[in-house]
């Protein structure tokens, strides 16, 4: 865990007066909203459809014990008693009162969370891999870098006001599991032969109403220049990038207008300005942002596998777990466990105040007080000894955090929709549990097997609906919702070597009663094509295409009317 310097801790108590003072003037009327909307964006506050909505950042996806204290305090006292995780590794609070904001903002910096650069036109939280500095497939460990950028993003006066929002994510592992490619810029952070640590930079990608898959701008940049890489990068976006349409303004319009190779020479020539100057980076840097990181103690035991390898066998329900929400780690003698937050009885995301309290304690106990979120809106106990892992799954057995769903059809992922989100076209939360109730077999799901289905209640693609390999969007029919849905949606390269890809409409947009229905007969065409059982949704689609697929599931449609 980063534990803040002095000039973190003064820079956010800072925010929090500047914060309370803004919010006093508008409340008396010094402040028009035009004049309040910037000034609360920047700080994460959102007028949704129902009430205020707080979007708090978590670095990088970790939290510290004391830190999830802190927000199931202020989901208790201040919301109607739960949070919700989001895909870029935040916490939304959705029914509170604007006046209570600016205590709640006080509450968080005392145990080192803001939400400063949440929302509005700026550089926001920079997102990683979940598994960052654990995976054994990792080559190199994101935390210090992403924190790198934290520090130097953070109330950056030149980028305060980008022609749109702007996003950064960064990977150091073999396997993508930080969508780079998705995002405005994307790092792979890896080494050179003689170990020294560089960065493949991608430019372009994003979802939203054009979605694009990133291009490689630089192959490998020292990491010495990193920053003023960035930064030649942003300036030249900022620049150039288009102010009259916020639908054209983001950086993935900017490069398909420029093309890549004039792009790639604006930026090359801004940056002769910049290489060599006060943001190249020094080790001595580097190290100072490292020593700020706690280490975790690992201890040194022995574990006996074979226990549990007899208990799965005996015990169906710790099998399915094990296999599913239980995950490699570094470090012999430990695990990584996932708690899935993706039970049919609640909205994906969402987790009660009281879950929060007994999360902390239970990492307190098992985990080095350290939790994670995950881009698939679950939850990460990181450091967890094998040889307490049937008491931790018997613990969040009791919570309703032990759904051995990770990876498959009902662990969905979904923005809040129109339940909440004044800009979305139609409802994802209900639909989304009428799809875990359609496939609430638990067998039933591990004999289909891995897949991604990802829900968007519009087009700003909050639910990641673009590259899910099953992608459900809300779309708005004379006052009626409706749902596109996409097949070939891919976050990132995977094990089987896989790509980033943007998901393609398939046909017509379906009923809301009919999308469960829909979905099972996507699953039935998989089913009845995939060879063997260890061939994944995905990889049948890539093998015979979408037609199979869309004559399964149009032919119910056309029944059903």
């Amino acid at each position: 865990m980063y534990r803040y310097t002095k000039i973190d801790q003064a820079t956010i108590d800072t925010r929090v007066r500047q914060f309370r003072d803004q919010t006093s003037r508008y409340l008396a009327g010094e402040l028009s909203e035009e004049q309040f909307r910037p000034l609360r964006l920047q700080n994460g506050l959102y007028i949704q459809r129902h009430a205020p909505m707080l979007r708090v950042a978590i670095p990088y996806g970790l939290l510290s014990a004391r830190q999830l204290r802190a927000l199931a305090e202020i989901a208790q006292t201040h919301d109607r008693g739960y949070g919700h995780f989001t895909t870029r590794q935040n916490i939304q609070f959705n029914w509170l009162q604007l006046t209570q904001v600016p205590d709640i903002l006080e509450k968080l910096a005392k145990v080192q969370l803001h939400a400063i650069q949440t929302s509005g036109n700026c550089i926001r939280n920079t997102t990683t891999d979940h598994f960052a500095g654990i995976a054994p497939d990792e080559n190199v460990n994101a935390l210090v870098w992403c924190e790198l950028i934290r520090q130097w993003s953070t109330l950056h006066p030149e980028f305060a006001h980008l022609p749109r929002k702007f996003k950064i994510a960064v990977s150091g592992a073999q396997v993508d599991r930080a969508a780079t490619y998705l995002h405005d810029i994307g790092l792979i952070a890896t080494t050179a032969r003689d170990g020294d640590v560089g960065f493949r930079v991608i430019v372009g990608g994003g979802m939203g109403r054009t979605p694009r898959i990133g291009q490689v701008i630089r192959e490998f940049l020292p990491w010495q220049h990193l920053l003023s890489y960035l930064e030649a990068i942003l300036r030249v976006y900022n620049l150039k990038g288009r102010r009259d349409n916020k639908y054209k303004a983001r950086i993935k319009i900017l490069l398909q207008e420029e093309g890549l190779e004039p792009f790639k020479k604006a930026v090359e020539e801004e940056w002769q300005h910049l290489q060599d100057g006060v943001n190249t980076l020094t080790r001595k840097k580097i190290n100072a942002i490292t020593k700020q990181f706690t280490e975790p103690k690992y201890c040194k035991f022995e574990t006996k596998d074979d226990f549990y390898k007899t208990l799965q066998k005996y015990d169906k329900r710790f099998g399915q777990w094990v296999k599913r929400n239980v995950h490699p780690h570094r470090v012999n003698g430990y695990v990584a466990v996932t708690l899935s937050l993706k039970a049919t009885d609640r909205a994906p995301g969402d987790v009660t105040a009281d879950q929060m309290q007994a999360i902390a304690r239970i990492a307190e106990r098992y985990s080095q007080e350290e939790i994670r979120v995950t881009h698939e809106q679950n939850l990460l106990l990181p450091h967890v000894p094998k040889k307490h892992l049937e008491t931790v799954w018997l613990e969040l057995i009791e919570l309703g955090l032990a759904t051995a769903n990770v990876g498959l059809i009902t662990n969905i992922i979904a923005c809040p929709g129109g339940d909440f989100c004044s800009l979305a076209n139609a409802k994802s939360l209900p639909l989304a549990k009428a799809i875990q109730n359609k496939f609430d077999d638990l067998d039933y799901q591990h004999d289909i097997g891995e897949i991604d289905l990802n829900i968007s209640g519009c087009i700003n693609s909050c639910g990641h609906h673009h590259v899910g390999h099953i992608g459900i969007l809300g779309v708005d029919k004379q006052g009626e919702e409706w749902y596109q849905i996409t097949l070939g949606g891919n976050q990132g390269t995977n094990a089987n070597g896989i790509n980033a890809a943007v998901g393609k409409i398939i046909g017509p947009s379906v009923k809301q009663a009919d999308v469960p229905h829909f979905i099972e007969r996507l699953i039935e065409a998989y089913l009845d094509h995939r060879e063997g059982q260890h061939e994944r949704f995905i990889e049948t689609l890539q093998r015979v295409g979408v037609e199979p697929f869309k004559e399964y599931a149009y032919a119910y449609a056309v029944q059903a009317d």
